[in-house]
């Protein structure tokens, strides 16, 4: 019996003009953002006034090309240029155009305050939608790579001994070559470029011990106790020196991000702190974001709190897990009429069952604040062990789902503000591609 196979030719030209809409699912979630980002009143677009007279991608397709590629886990400025002519979703998107990645890249860098009226304005979307109900909230961090390699940290004597070699070398080359000239030798090539090699490094390092002096006087100059500062910059109970320690690190790479681990077990990597606060009783959307460069949460449940729009609804309950532990700032909530369940683990509740794990290096402290104390019986009771359940529940799929299902792992940009940028709009297409999940369900 012969076989029947379908006829594939490449060579015989379409008879009449293709319409991408037919090429597109009608449950694509494409169409979702056009619609999400065409229905959003956003006042800071920019635009290119130069006046060069050539034309300008429209700033809201630009939006919707960053999110949907972002919603199906490409974030690299070449990979969405080339989406642009290999997607048919993108392609449709675009309108068959095709933006470059130096295009794509400045825009992403460039608009960071369009990016947080995006956000803002899907928010609302998604009220109106009843997909977001703002009551009992989550919140938690997880910890992302920076891009930046954490074999380029440096100490700050370190920095100082290198620096001062640096300058030795540079001394006796420019001597090299001053001798080169008055014995009218051959000229050496290799002379500047090793100059400016080592020229290019001593400036990197007098940069980095600057910007650690002046964290150094930044954490000198906060009042003692400050509520809701980070405990890099919370002074001790003695001022500390404006001097930086010796062994403070930063990065040549990433100044912004520092060397991260989740337990004594891990390794450390170059990372950032993600934050995002996340609705139990809606849709599960991420109703804030911020980005830490230290890896204690131990501040950080008043500001998460402070970030949540007031135009979602009043905030009710607030769950955390004992990263967030702070009885000041947990005493400030309940004061503000909102519940608060944070984890609570001391030397008695540490001891496991199984022996199947090697043991903590630092046992936890005894708990006997009476405010942590009260909080460790309110968890002991049936409501209160139902309720703090809903936080696993919540948050930590919205990072297994950014991590596993979108791909993102890594940050492309470096710095804490392109970094928060980023992560604001990672957090906003896992919000569309979440809406869109739920609209067509």
């Amino acid at each position: 019996m012969a076989e029947n196979f379908v006829n594939v030719d490449r060579d015989t030209p379409l008879l009449l003009p293709a319409d991408l809409r037919q090429w597109v699912p009608e449950d694509d979630l494409v169409h979702f953002v056009i619609s999400a980002v065409d229905s959003m009143h956003l006042g800071s677009l920019q635009v290119n006034e130069r006046g060069t007279g050539s034309a300008q991608y429209p700033p809201t397709m630009m939006l919707a090309l960053l999110l949907y590629c972002y919603a199906n886990g490409i974030f690299s400025s070449r990979r969405i240029e080339r989406a642009t002519w290999r997607d048919v979703g993108v392609r449709y998107l675009t309108g068959d155009t095709h933006p470059d990645h130096d295009t794509i890249c400045s825009f992403r860098r460039s608009n960071a305050a369009l990016v947080a009226e995006a956000f803002s304005e899907l928010l609302r979307l998604a009220s109106e939608m009843g997909l977001v109900k703002v009551g009992t909230l989550s919140v938690d961090g997880t910890q992302i790579l920076a891009n930046a390699s954490r074999h380029k940290s440096v100490r700050y004597d370190r920095a100082g001994e290198l620096e001062r070699r640096l300058l030795q070398d540079i001394q006796e080359l420019l001597a090299e070559a001053e001798r080169q000239d008055r014995e009218d030798e051959p000229d050496d090539q290799a002379l500047p470029v090793e100059i400016a090699r080592r020229e290019k490094l001593r400036e990197k390092l007098l940069e980095a011990r600057r910007r650690l002096e002046e964290r150094a006087r930044a954490e000198s100059s906060h009042p003692p106790n400050q509520p809701g500062a980070p405990r890099e910059e919370r002074p001790r109970r003695k001022p500390r020196k404006r001097r930086p320690l010796d062994e403070q690190q930063i990065n040549l790479t990433d100044a912004d991000s520092a060397l991260m681990r989740k337990s004594h077990r891990d390794g450390y990597t170059q990372s950032y702190n993600a934050q995002a606060v996340v609705d139990t009783e809606g849709g599960q959307l991420v109703v804030a974001t911020t980005v830490l460069r230290t890896p204690s949460d131990a501040n950080q449940l008043e500001p998460a709190l402070h970030a949540v729009p007031p135009s979602l609804g009043e905030v009710s309950c607030i769950l955390a897990d004992g990263g967030y532990l702070n009885a000041d700032a947990i005493e400030a909530i309940q004061r503000m009429g909102i519940e608060v369940y944070v984890a609570i683990t001391d030397e008695e509740q540490n001891v496991r069952r199984y022996d199947y794990r090697a043991p903590r290096i630092k046992p936890p402290k005894r708990i006997t604040d009476p405010r942590l104390v009260a909080m460790r019986e309110k968890l002991s009771t049936p409501q209160g062990r139902r309720t703090y359940r809903r936080r696993a529940a919540t948050v930590e799929p919205v990072f297994g789902t950014i991590k596993a299902a979108l791909g993102f792992r890594q940050f492309l940009l470096r710095g804490l503000a392109k970094v928060k940028l980023e992560w604001q709009l990672v957090c906003l297409a896992y919000n569309l591609r979440r809406m869109h999940a739920l609209t067509t369900a």
